[in-house]
């Protein structure tokens, strides 16, 4: 073994010879004191005496004997602190949006004062989010919190030849004053003199860029009372941590003032709204922030938005995010090249995956491989950091890194069109699948939990599939699904999807020649305008294309079903009478096509109107004989002819109410309930929004206000919403409590916004006059212009339940 400082080869021979430093006081005669200084440095010159002692105490052989001596009496025992060596960590920068994250390393430091055992943290994250930064920014705030200082070793785990553990231990034995002729020629020596080293030294550690657990495991010598700070992009998940940090991406302010930061505060002021869609388009980033905001500040003739529009092209997104030697691609392929390939191969294909993030069978189908394989390498990217876990069996994926994913799909199977379209097709068959679960005939599930939690979780892919197939002409899948989607959309799925995949399946049944299912799809958006995202001039239109186009094709259906949407779109103007003559004419047009199911629903939606025009009684009546002729025709059938079953009875509580017998009205409602049980979030609404109705009719004035405020929160149908919140502003008032009151008209008045009916206008003026906003003469005489074009002169309250119509079985 070659030497190095005395103090250290004293403490190396004293453990080789399994000895306390109590025990080699014995055997030398000197004292523990004496001994604990010459180990600590502290004694300058050792007396040859000691010396002799020392070496005939410890058994060395002669050359031992010699370097020993000659250690004692050629240098002083200290080293220098570690801090002021090549071990000293790079300069740091100012972080943007780690506040939390430095105060957690901040605990996790003065913590380690007082451990008892050797504290390791890790911060591990994917490329591009700033792990060195936050350890650096850690290294030079906290070195001088440790007695030895700072000891920074970057470990290159995503080079082509990661740094040893063996390279790693010379380095430090050299920041620690270990001149080269000195360090020992055996790895397994120089690894116990590190050991032995640092073992007597209470130091920050920061191991920056590791490989894996075997790179770090080694290194892992420090004393109690040190810290070992380690970053990667892998989760190390072998490794025993005190604290792990999962390092993610900015919030959105963060990525604001980070970009501000880079390219200049004034850009940012300049333009709000570019700078929110640059740093959407980063993800949060810090790395593609950064160089987002270098490239404005270095292009004068450049603009945010000129920016903005760039980075939206996402198949240029990652040429934009370079300048010089730094480039967010790189950053990418560093770990893309550590995959193993048939990872790699699953890696890329995500990027057929159109939504943030995957299930287990959806990658198996876009990757080609058994669903087990799948899932290895996805939780092998996982702790790659290439991905990110969600609920078990889903994983996400950040879009700059889905962006790289479609670059080396590109590249290196240019023909991955097969797999493009297994992918699409698994996808909008299993969408039409699931959404057919909801048919409320035999054909329906009797279980709608599992084919909605799919259609929800799947949603982006299935609906990035759907686009597809209308871009590749697919007009036969595309009318499949738009068909299916029916019963399913009656109370789930956001307005703007059924506008995008009625209008889609429009388009397709004309190129298909079929003028019944474009009749059907007509009607079915005429519904979205009135009933989802309420345009009443856009219903309208659709409405009459949708009849004529029936009328041409001599279907007695669907023309019933323009009747129907009909009595939906004159109950929105207001005009029930005129909206009772088109419902009793769609169950007429139904009981002669043979539905007597679809007859039964025209009439309750009779009941509703009649209900609107204050015939109580008459409405309660048609309800009840709608919902005997309903059970008579149900049978045993389950799942969504319950949900139906259910709404007639919601519909009847509602005529009870108005009728002024309520408690009959709250029997009812519970039976609906019961019947419901885990339906859709809006269909639960809708139970508590006539229970609360009830409960007012009945003095119960507090429990009300529970069901109500309970059904705010999940109406789908914007007009009833803004309705009840006016409905609970009132009935705060009469408790006294005009704070909530006035919380709840100041958001019917946000929710009345971007809506194009009557009904709309006058609730968006009523509560504008409620809250004592003054109502401009100009405003008031557009709403008399646009209630002319519509032909209607009433605006009465919307009311119920449940003003549209629910939509029979196709």
């Amino acid at each position: 073994m070659r030497a190095t400082t005395f103090s250290e080869f004293l403490r190396y021979y004293r453990r080789r010879a399994v000895l306390s430093q109590e025990g080699l006081a014995a055997r030398t005669g000197l004292g523990v004191r004496t001994l604990s200084d010459l180990e600590r440095g502290r004694v300058q010159t050792p007396q040859a005496q000691t010396v002799d002692l020392l070496v005939t105490g410890l058994g060395l052989n002669a050359t031992e004997a010699a370097e020993f001596v000659a250690l004692a009496r050629s240098s002083p025992t200290s080293a220098p602190r570690a801090e002021r060596t090549d071990c000293a960590p790079p300069p740091a920068t100012r972080l943007t949006g780690r506040a939390a994250e430095q105060d957690e390393l901040a605990e996790c430091i003065h913590a380690a004062a007082a451990s008892s055992v050797l504290d390791v943290v890790l911060v591990h994250g994917p490329p591009g989010v700033g792990k060195t930064s936050l350890a650096v920014d850690a290294a030079h705030r906290f070195a001088g919190a440790f007695t030895d200082g700072c000891l920074y070793l970057d470990l290159r785990g995503m080079d082509a030849t990661p740094l040893t553990p063996d390279r790693a231990t010379e380095r430090v034995l050299r920041a620690f004053g270990v001149p080269d002729t000195s360090l020992p020629s055996d790895p397994a020596d120089r690894s116990r003199l590190y050991r032995s080293m640092l073992r007597e030294r209470t130091v920050l550690l920061v191991l920056d860029n590791a490989a894996n657990e075997a790179q770090v495991r080694p290194l892992l010598a420090a004393s109690p009372g040190s810290l070992v700070l380690v970053t990667s992009r892998n989760v190390l998940a072998g490794l025993d941590c005190r604290a792990r940090l999962d390092l993610g991406p900015l919030s959105h302010d963060d990525s604001v003032a980070l970009l501000a930061a880079t390219a200049g505060a004034d850009h940012v002021l300049a333009d709000r709204e570019s700078a929110d869609l640059v740093a959407a388009l980063c993800g949060g980033v810090p790395l593609a922030l950064a160089i987002a905001g270098h490239r404005l500040a270095g292009r004068t003739t450049w603009s945010l938005r000129h920016l903005a529009d760039r980075l939206s092209d996402e198949r240029a997104r990652l040429d934009v995010l370079a300048t010089g030697d730094v480039q967010v691609r790189t950053a990418f392929e560093m770990s893309y090249r550590q995959l193993a390939p048939r990872t790699a191969t699953i890696f890329r294909r995500l990027a057929l995956v159109h939504g943030p993030d995957t299930s287990v069978a959806l990658a198996a189908i876009a990757a080609d491989v058994p669903a087990e394989d799948a899932e290895t390498s996805l939780e092998e990217l996982v702790d790659a950091s290439l991905l990110r876990p969600g609920v078990p069996g889903r994983y996400s994926c950040h879009d700059l890194i889905r962006d790289y994913a479609r670059e080396r799909l590109h590249s290196e199977e240019p023909d991955h069109e097969t797999h493009r379209l297994r992918t699409r097709d698994w996808l909008l068959t299993t969408a039409t699948v699931a959404a057919s679960a909801f048919h409320p005939d035999d054909q329906g599930a009797s279980d709608l939990a599992s084919a909605d939690r799919w259609l929800t979780d799947e949603l982006a892919n299935w609906r990035g599939a759907f686009r597809e197939a209308v871009d590749d002409g697919a007009h036969e899948q595309v009318l499949a699904l738009a068909r299916s989607m029916h019963w399913y959309s009656d109370h789930r799925g956001p307005s703007e999807l059924w506008r995008e995949v009625y209008s889609a399946g429009v388009a397709a049944a004309g190129e298909l020649g079929d003028l019944e299912r474009q009749a059907q799809q007509l009607n079915f958006v005429c519904w979205v305008y009135f009933a989802r995202h309420p345009n009443i001039p856009l219903a309208l239109r659709w409405h009459e294309e949708a009849l004529r186009v029936a009328r041409e094709c001599g279907s007695l259906e669907e023309t019933a079903w323009a009747h129907y949407y009909r009595a939906g779109i004159e109950s929105r103007l207001g005009d029930h009478e005129t909206g009772v003559t088109h419902a009793r004419k769609a169950a007429e047009l139904f009981r002669e096509a043979g539905q007597p199911m679809n007859v039964v629903f025209a009439l309750s939606y009779t009941g509703v109107l009649l209900q609107r025009l204050g015939r109580f009684d008459e409405s309660a009546a048609t309800q009840r004989a709608c919902l005997a002729q309903e059970r008579a025709l149900r049978g045993n059938q389950r799942g969504v002819s319950l949900e139906n079953a259910a709404q007639l009875m919601l519909r009847l509580a509602d005529a009870l109410v108005g009728a002024g017998r309520p408690d009959e009205a709250l029997d009812v409602v519970a039976e609906a309930e019961e019947l419901l049980a885990q339906g859709a979030p809006n269909l639960r609404a809708m139970v508590r929004h006539t229970r609360g109705r009830a409960l007012v009719a009945a003095g119960r004035l507090t429990e009300a206000r529970v069901q109500l405020t309970g059904a705010v929160e999940t109406l789908s149908d914007p007009e009833t919403m803004v309705s009840l919140l006016m409905e609970l502003a009132g009935l705060c008032d009469r408790m006294n409590d005009h704070d909530a009151a006035m919380r709840h008209r100041v958001r019917a008045l946000a929710e009345c916004e971007g809506y194009e009916s009557p009904g709309m206008s006058r609730l968006r003026h009523e509560v504008a006059e409620a809250l004592g906003i003054s109502v401009s003469a100009q405003d008031r005489a557009e709403e008399r212009v646009r209630v002319e074009v519509l032909g209607t002169g009433r605006h009465e309250p919307v009311g119920g339940v449940e003003e549209l119509p629910q939509r029979p079985g196709r």
